[in-house]
């Protein structure tokens, strides 16, 4: 019989549903998500809106909902994006 080879699992923490801020349900909905599915749903909202900044990709502006979501700050990089986000999920 062959042995199993053990593959790396994804982190439970990032696939455990996390409950969205009323001011994050704007952007992602407000049924409970994968905090995976929060970041792939919030660049999909970035692209559709154009809101990635032309010169500086790695810039999101944010237009009024994701102003709600980034505690009122204009513009913010990725990294301190995904920090802020993580704010709205319980």
């Amino acid at each position: 019989m062959a042995k199993k080879k053990s593959g790396r699992k994804p982190s439970a923490a990032f696939m455990k549903p996390m409950t969205p801020s009323a001011a994050l349900a704007e952007v992602v909905g407000s049924k409970p998500i994968p905090r995976t599915e929060v970041t792939k749903k919030l660049w999909a909202y970035i692209k559709k809106n154009g809101l990635q900044d032309k010169k500086n990709k790695r810039m999101i502006n944010a237009d009024a909902e994701l102003k709600a979501v980034f505690g009122g700050k204009a513009s913010v990089n990725m990294f301190e994006m995904t920090k802020l986000v993580s704010k709205h999920l319980k």
